[in-house]
């Protein structure tokens, strides 16, 4: 997909808002870093290494893009889109990179706890909450390591979206595809639950035995 005429604003300044961030710079895209606060250390030091990217608050990089990337922790997930603010985000896709973990209870035996339970995701109540959005969840089930061109010795591993417009998700399959995933759309919103549950899975090694090298791949005949 050709991105040079789209604008990314990318909310989080963590590794993987800065790793997505730089993805699309790569990709042609104009891209703005945001956090809070526009005076955020990450945000400089990711500009520094990045000259042509933007860098500002929540409000500026909404206001700005016309693809926004949802890239913060999952308990300050809400409190972000608010302070980009709803009228910022009416229309637009919000790719939905994040996880309800709960960062107050630790892994049991490498599992991961969640804020949610199974018969609801974050990305539902964010949906709602925010319902002029046009939310499509990706880039939630893998580490920031291999979000952008994952070398798997020539196999593709799957991005697995979800999200209730068709066209954003359209949108979101041609820039995976440019990133070099392959794409398996699973439906509706209420699909990201088993989609959010999929980084429970992709962690547990990691916590088990130090694997975080792997990626999922869908099997189909």
């Amino acid at each position: 997909m050709d991105l040079t005429s789209q604008k990314v604003g990318v909310l989080g300044s963590g590794m993987v808002g800065r790793v997505l961030a730089s993805a699309f710079l790569s990709e042609g895209a104009s891209v703005m870093l945001s956090a809070r606060s526009a005076d955020k250390q990450e945000l400089r030091d990711w500009q520094s290494k990045n000259t042509q990217g933007l860098i500002g608050s929540f409000a500026n990089a909404a206001a700005f893009a016309d693809i926004i990337v949802l890239a913060v922790q999952g308990e300050h997930a809400a409190n972000a889109l608010e302070l980009a603010g709803k009228s910022n985000l009416a229309g637009k896709i919000v790719i939905d990179a994040t996880n309800p973990i709960s960062h107050s209870l630790p892994p049991v035996n490498g599992v991961l706890q969640y804020f949610t339970n199974a018969n609801e995701s974050l990305m539902e109540r964010l949906q709602d909450q925010f319902a002029e959005a046009r939310f499509v969840k990706a880039f939630n089930s893998v580490g920031n390591a291999f979000m952008y061109k994952p070398d798997f010795g020539g196999t593709k591993p799957t991005m697995f979206i979800c999200g209730n417009d068709a066209d954003a998700k359209a949108m979101v399959t041609s820039i995976l595809d440019s990133f070099g995933w392959e794409v398996e759309d699973m439906g509706m919103v209420q699909s990201a639950r088993p989609i959010e549950a999929l980084c429970i899975l992709w962690c547990a090694p990691g916590f088990l035995r130090n694997q975080w090298t792997h990626a999922f791949k869908l099997l189909k005949k």
